[in-house]
């Protein structure tokens, strides 16, 4: 077995959402509601400024890696949640754990990087209108994403490799609804001082260190717009920064809440892990076309060149 254990513990078994059997019922039609929404929300993103040219533009760019990265995200654990409320007994492997706990990190990370670029992209675009094109190059627009593949890999492999050195006793229930790490702290009969401050520092160096200059970055756009004499221009400005506003603090609160405060209780810690690995990529792709002209008239365009798909 991959995990260091002086036990015979192969798999852990999950508390999951409720205990109930109706309430489980209701919550499997709910989150396969939500999760059928994410899919078809990031792919019609990625379709639509794929085969759309007047998005292929730095921001749009970024945004169908964004896609991505929420589909890939909501993957990791929600299909899992879905199988086990149609289950009695809710368990998973070690090994798939751990493999839960890597994706969980990939995923985050990578989008935690991807927001901070992306607000970059923003102070340059408004802040910087004449040079923009110049600064947002396609070769950097591509070595920006590539650099967010790699850290998130480099600290996601980190972690998993701490993991592997826990020690497990005879504890197997995990107090939550997938494998995160801070809910299998609990379990090991391991000195876990080492580890909890290796994700403490790898939360503020992704979470932090991507968040002050996600901040930093609307503070210079805030000011630049409040500069600027017309109301309509002021307006336009503020238009295309808010929906990227909007993601970053539902992804970055509850993100912090899970791993950088102490456990705060149950409930809490399940409605703030539900809230970044299954409400904020369903939400993004909403957020992004309603409060976006560009997107809509985009999608509009494509549904247009293919009608026959589309009539009822």
């Amino acid at each position: 077995m991959a995990l260091r254990n002086h036990s015979t513990i192969t798999q852990f078994i999950l508390i999951g959402l409720s205990d109930d059997t109706h309430i489980q019922a209701l919550l499997f039609v709910l989150f396969l509601g939500i999760y059928l929404q994410t899919l078809l929300g990031n792919l019609t993103m990625i379709l639509v400024i794929r085969t759309d040219s007047h998005l292929h533009t730095p921001m749009y760019y970024f945004l169908s890696n964004l896609s991505f990265l929420d589909l890939c995200f909501s993957s990791v654990t929600v299909p899992k949640l879905l199988k086990d409320l149609l289950s009695e007994k809710k368990t998973i492997s070690v090994e798939g754990c751990l493999a839960q706990v890597f994706f969980v990190f990939l995923t985050a990370g990578n989008e935690a990087c991807l927001l901070s670029v992306m607000a970059y992209d923003r102070y340059a675009a408004i802040c910087h209108p004449l040079l923009y094109n110049q600064v947002m190059s396609n070769q950097l627009c591509k070595g920006l994403v590539w650099g967010s593949w790699g850290l998130a890999s480099l600290n996601a492999v980190i972690i998993v490799l701490l993991a592997i050195n826990l020690d497990f006793c005879d504890a197997q229930t995990i107090h939550h609804y997938t494998c995160e790490l801070p809910s299998l702290f609990p379990l090991s009969c391991s000195d876990i001082s080492i580890n909890i401050s290796i994700l403490s520092f790898s939360t503020i160096f992704l979470g932090l260190g991507n968040f002050f200059p996600i901040f930093f970055s609307y503070v210079r756009i805030i000011f630049h717009i409040l500069s600027i004499s017309s109301t309509t221009g002021r307006s336009k400005a503020f238009s295309t920064c808010s929906s990227h506003l909007i993601a970053v603090i539902l992804f970055f609160g509850s993100g912090m809440l899970r791993y950088l405060m102490p456990p705060s209780g149950f409930s809490l810690d399940l409605l703030s892990s539900l809230q970044y690995s299954v409400i904020t990529p369903m939400l993004n792709p909403l957020i992004y076309s309603l409060r976006n002209n560009e997107v809509k008239t985009a999608v509009k365009r494509t549904l247009g060149k293919y009608p026959q798909y589309f009539r009822h």
